[in-house]
């Protein structure tokens, strides 16, 4: 029979049929000595789904509570043993540490709901409502293990619906009882607001809301989820256009910039977003996306032609040797020009850069301090992880790496 260790190689995937054949003692063996490496021993905890054996449960226990050892194979172990109910009292325990590992405190949170701790269900509610997929699938399973065992109603009313996140939730249990969100495009939270658009499915009640909501935003939202559920441009269009083309204002964004910005972040801006970035982006005709080969070749010949000694442009990825991003950079003289992926934008953070007037007078537009600083408000944009509003500067010479 191979050894765990082949099973598990150091490069390539390990075998997973092969393991789930191998015999569940020598596996949970493997789990319990130390001295194999971390990611061989978390391998082989999942091998053991479905197949614990039951006289190494309190070792395996001891492992999860065990400090000192590897955070992974600890919440490997509990996604393992959560039906465990003696686990219980530790995780209520260790729920108020500040010592956790990384990762253990959601994994805590997901284990105490699936063994019932109804105590559990506030910051489950939070977790859930995290911007982070992976924290929120977290947070669904600790949910519905609550769920499962007291009943929606009962976990909505320990909740209540003062915060954001119970609001969500509730939300989301009405869809699975086949209620009407509709009711949660009005919520004041735009991130309760957009899990309403995404569950909303009863297309007459959308179109009923769009006059009868109470709010510019609410009646928005409505016209969004319609378009999801139907995909029928000309129809949105037609009711962007009946309810005034509403629009967020921000004072010196002119339409050049608007335009640019609102196709760029507008489809697929954070939850938080004000949502008429979003009816704005569907219903409005993009720009015309400059040839960027041809777009930093034609500004590195402006650059050469003004006796700036302009070295050949490189993307913003390669410039800072990791990620990506909407722009090129060129340096001259020392100092970064960088050339917008978004449109015909230049700038430098040296807004006197000698390179402005040739790249003006080559039909460039040069973007200055002011116009930088101007902020595209409740258009929330992911940037090294904070989720809100962005200036022009970081959205039209966006990287991120």
């Amino acid at each position: 029979m191979p050894t765990i260790d082949s099973l598990i190689p150091e490069r390539g995937a390990p075998d997973t049929a092969a393991l789930h054949a191998h015999g569940p003692d020598a596996l949970a063996r493997y789990v319990l000595d130390v001295r194999n490496p971390w990611w061989r021993r978390r391998v082989c905890v999942q091998a053991l789904a479905g197949r614990v054996p039951e006289a190494r449960v309190l070792a395996l226990l001891g492992r999860i509570q065990d400090d000192e050892e590897t955070g992974e194979v600890r919440i490997a172990l509990l996604d393992l043993l959560a039906d465990r109910a003696e686990l219980l009292p530790w995780l209520r325990h260790e729920a108020r540490s500040e010592q956790s590992s990384y990762g253990m405190g959601d994994a805590i949170l997901k284990a105490r709901g699936l063994l019932g701790d109804r105590a559990a269900a506030r910051e489950l509610a939070t977790l859930g409502f995290s911007p982070w997929w992976r924290r929120q699938q977290l947070a669904e399973a600790g949910l519905m293990g609550l769920v499962e065992r007291y009943g929606a109603e009962a976990i909505v009313a320990d909740l209540g619906e003062d915060r954001p996140e119970d609001r969500a939730f509730a939300v989301w249990m009405r869809y699975r009882g086949g209620g009407d969100v509709t009711p949660y495009l009005a919520d004041p939270d735009q991130g309760v607001a957009y899990a309403a658009h995404e569950l909303a499915t009863d297309a007459d009640r959308l179109r009923a809301h769009v006059d009868e909501a109470p709010t510019v935003e609410a009646a928005v939202w409505a016209v969004l989820a319609l378009h999801r559920i139907t995909e029928d441009l000309e129809n949105t269009r037609t009711l962007d256009e009946h309810l005034g083309r509403p629009r967020v204002e921000v004072h010196g964004l002119d339409e050049e910039l608007r335009r640019a910005i609102v196709h760029a972040y507008g489809p697929g801006c954070e939850r938080s977003s004000d949502p008429r970035w979003r009816l704005e982006a569907l219903c409005t005709e993009p720009p015309a996306r400059p040839d960027v080969t041809e777009q930093t070749a034609r500004a590195f010949a402006v650059l050469a032609a003004a006796g700036v000694a302009p070295k050949p442009p490189v993307s913003c990825g390669e410039h800072e040797r990791q990620g990506d991003g909407t722009y090129y950079v060129i340096e001259c003289d020392g100092e970064d020009v960088l050339v917008s992926t978004l449109g015909r934008f230049v700038m430098s953070h040296d807004h006197d850069h000698t390179a402005r007037l040739p790249l003006e007078e080559a039909g460039f537009r040069w973007i200055d301090g002011e116009t930088a600083d101007i902020e595209v408000t409740d258009l929330d944009v992911y940037y090294f992880g904070s989720r809100r509003s962005r200036d022009v500067d970081t959205l039209l010479f966006y990287w991120q790496d």
